[in-house]
């Protein structure tokens, strides 16, 4: 199986703290501090993270790899560079694409640490208006709005020892989420305004570390179709998975304003993948409920479920 990822060049330099050991955020410009035995002046040195460019696909998501930066990759508004020792957050900075007050180059942190060992969390990911994101610690983050957007994640045990500066080289981001597709074949009334679809599996949590669901109770998530009414529409949802291969139940539930269901689909034994689009694709609008579908099960592609 490809792998689709996201490589950082990392520089990075830190100077000694002496018996400080708390740094609650990072700062852009090399810091002093007094020591508390001696009352002398310490410093924090700088360090730096370089974004550069990293692989992508939409499609394996399959398909053909691009490398683009992150500037230019439309599903990266977001990225946050965090450093844990042990369970202690030692700094946190988030660049937003769309806010220039949080970067300068979108992709490039400074910031300032002392030595010691530390655990290097980096989560890219789409973001938009309402989403709210949590990176807790190099085992928990999560989406705790509405829905969960593309994710890359990776975190690094780095061990800054020396004053000289520490080259980290290239540090591969991998996608964590997997995603579902709807696809009607029939069209839209006007009285269905919503799409309400209940996972059987999955979270909108999962650990950096491991790219994987942190609890596997499912969720559910309500879209707006784009479409007009007397088309077909189709949504994409993106979850992670609790194993990278996660087979689970779907409901899909059409609304209307009031939120009355309208029809509703139960498509069982779903397959999804990490890195990996999965259609479900049938009648939306009608009162009948198959139990009977086709699968096609070629991980190189997408893989379609007929209901």
């Amino acid at each position: 199986m490809k792998k689709f990822n996201s490589s950082f060049g990392v520089l990075m330099g830190a100077a000694l703290l002496g018996t400080v050991m708390n740094l609650s955020s990072c700062s852009n410009d090399t810091e002093e501090v007094l020591n508390p035995l001696n009352n002398e002046s310490i410093g924090y040195a700088p360090v730096r993270v370089h974004v550069s460019d990293f692989s992508y696909s939409v499609e394996d998501l399959p398909g053909t790899r691009s490398a683009v930066s992150p500037a230019s990759y439309e599903d990266v508004q977001a990225i946050t560079l965090a450093f844990y020792s042990g369970a202690t957050e030692v700094c946190k900075v988030t660049q937003l694409k769309s806010d220039r007050s949080t970067y300068e180059t979108f992709g490039d942190f400074s910031c300032s640490l002392p030595l010691g060992t530390y655990t290097m969390v980096v989560v890219a990911r789409d973001s938009l208006a309402g989403d709210v994101f949590t990176l807790t610690s190099p085992t928990v983050a999560a989406y705790t709005s509405e829905k969960v957007r593309e994710t890359f994640a990776k975190t690094q045990d780095i061990d800054v020892n020396s004053t000289a500066g520490l080259d980290l080289g290239t540090i591969t981001l991998e996608r964590a989420i997997s995603k579902l597709g709807i696809l009607s074949t029939d069209t839209r009334p006007a009285n269905a305004t919503k799409i309400r679809i209940t996972f059987g599996g999955g979270s909108k949590s999962f650990s950096p570390a491991t790219g994987q669901a942190v609890g596997d109770a499912g969720f559910v998530t309500v879209s707006t179709p784009k479409t007009a009414v007397g088309m077909t529409i189709g949504s994409i949802n993106c979850l992670f998975l609790a194993t990278d291969e996660e087979v689970m139940d779907v409901t899909i539930e059409v609304l209307n304003d009031a939120d009355e269901v309208l029809y509703t689909k139960v498509v069982e034994d779903v397959p999804f993948k990490r890195n990996r689009l999965t259609y479900l694709r049938g009648a939306l609008f009608n009162g009948s409920v198959s139990s009977s579908f086709k699968l096609e099960t070629a991980w190189d592609n997408e893989v379609y479920k007929d209901f």
